[in-house]
């Protein structure tokens, strides 16, 4: 048997390549839509992609399921047990075979048991996994977003992301007995999870690619609680806020997602300053991906930064409506170029109008208009400043453990539904952790009107080691 794992780094999402090397059949778990990522490792392995599955219908990228057994032959495999809701809508059409729990399948010499382990999602199945040239008994069990490394997936997402209101504490209690019957397999149990640390499908995931059960049930907390009512307080707790663009992926990948785009870096229409300019004067939005302290130093007005980042995608789908084309300003630099496209494209961003390079700036400014700069303010300078209006565009969790005084709140992925709040008759002081979510909160207020905008530096770390006053 071989097992081959993919990462995602942006989305801290894993994805599985198993593979019965005698027979030279393979199964690919939770693919993204990437899929010549799979088909070039089978074809190293000496493999053909013969099965392909997903544990659950995903709320963060653009499942590659699909795809992939259309571009291989493969047989594709879902779950089937949703119910009327979340039943994949596509599978007739595409001969899916639909598993149910208790259900198995072989790949070559390799046995796949079907578990139904839900509570992340009402249809979220495991695979345990069995190589049957070696024993009866099985070695690991592909998790999903099950079981994580020091965590558990969160049962809020189908209430806070698909805005199925009043279904939170329900499938807290439901994802509380699937971890019960886990209760009947071995310490020995390999888990190979789903997503790893940074990922928004829990809150505290751990950074090592897998674990065993037997571990998690030493120091997971959700193996340690002593009932069910715990569970559920604790599991709902802290979770932080979805990306706004988890509830168009969840509809997306139970409708039907679609197959990569064709075109390249190469057959974007790269666009001119005056494109850029026809584009802003008609309102449209243009995003500037060079890191925040090049666009603070000076960008086109009226454009948002979101730089090229691990957060690029998630910033990017939480702020941009999803519905519309993209404009970018990207640097020169092909490898970040790559990144970027490839970010917008793993979570369904795939019409991306035009690219400008640099050069734009340099045009911009030739025909002596200045630039635009982000204003900063240090932190003793805002405790001296008592007509500014503070900003805080953290995370639930992070606000709880401490803010400024009697500043607004205002979690970045919710900042542009919410710009009517903002005052416009005094300064704003935008405060994050450390000054890049800021950074594109600031860029947003002004590219909205909101003129009289600062950046906290260093953020509200800066704020603490200055050793300011804090409320909590």
């Amino acid at each position: 048997m071989l097992l081959r794992r993919f990462y995602d780094e942006p989305l801290a999402q894993a994805s599985y390549l198993v593979g019965c090397q005698a027979t030279g059949e393979a199964l690919v778990v939770d693919p993204h839509r990437m899929v010549d990522d799979y088909i070039a490792a089978a074809r190293e392995e000496g493999l053909r992609i013969t099965h392909v599955t997903e544990t659950h219908i995903h709320a963060d990228f653009v499942s590659g399921a699909r795809d992939l057994a259309h571009r291989t032959g493969a047989r594709l495999y879902l779950s089937g047990q949703g119910g009327p809701d979340w039943t994949y809508r596509f599978a007739r059409a595409s001969d899916a075979v639909l598993l149910g729990d208790g259900d198995a399948f072989p790949v070559g010499n390799i046995r796949v048991d079907v578990l139904h382990t839900p509570g992340h999602t009402p249809e979220h199945l495991s695979f345990l996994i069995t190589d049957g040239a070696a024993t009866s008994r099985p070695m690991g069990m592909l998790s999903g977003d099950f079981i994580f490394v020091g965590d558990v997936g969160r049962p809020d997402l189908l209430e806070r992301a698909a805005h199925v209101h009043g279904t939170m504490d329900g499938m807290a209690r439901t994802l509380y007995r699937s971890l019960q019957r886990t209760r009947a397999l071995p310490d020995y149990l390999q888990l190979w999870p789903g997503h790893g640390a940074g990922s928004a499908c829990g809150k505290a995931l751990g950074a090592v690619p897998s674990t065993t059960l037997g571990y998690e049930r030493m120091v997971n907390w959700a193996f340690t609680v002593a009932d069910e009512e715990t569970f559920v307080r604790e599991v709902l707790a802290g979770q932080p806020d979805p990306p706004r663009y988890f509830a168009r992926m969840k509809a997306l990948n139970r409708d039907g997602p679609p197959p990569l785009p064709a075109d390249t870096v190469d057959t974007i229409t790269p666009w001119s300053l005056a494109d850029v300019e026809a584009r802003l004067r008609d309102g449209g939005g243009v995003i500037d991906v060079r890191p925040s302290r090049a666009f603070a130093a000076g960008h086109i007005p009226g454009t948002i930064n979101v730089p090229v980042s691990r957060s690029f995608a998630t910033w990017v789908g939480s702020i941009v409506p999803p519905d519309g084309d993209l404009a970018l300003i990207v640097p020169r630099d092909r490898a970040r170029l790559a990144a970027a496209i490839r970010s917008l494209r793993m979570i369904g961003f795939d019409h991306i109008a035009g690219l400008a390079d640099e050069s734009v700036l340099h045009e911009w400014a030739r025909r002596g208009q200045p630039l635009a700069v982000s204003a900063e303010i240090d932190p003793a300078a805002l405790a001296a400043m008592p007509t500014a209006r503070v900003l805080d565009v953290r995370n639930d969790t992070e606000w709880a453990l401490g803010h400024v005084a009697d500043a607004m709140h205002v979690p970045l992925g919710t900042l542009p539904e919410r710009m009517a709040d903002l005052p416009t008759d005094q300064p704003i002081v935008v405060v994050c952790a450390g000054g890049t979510r800021s950074a594109i909160a600031l860029s947003l207020l002004r590219a909205r009107g909101i003129e009289n905008v600062l950046n906290l530096r260093g953020g509200f770390d800066a704020w603490q080691v200055a050793g300011l006053p804090i409320a909590t």
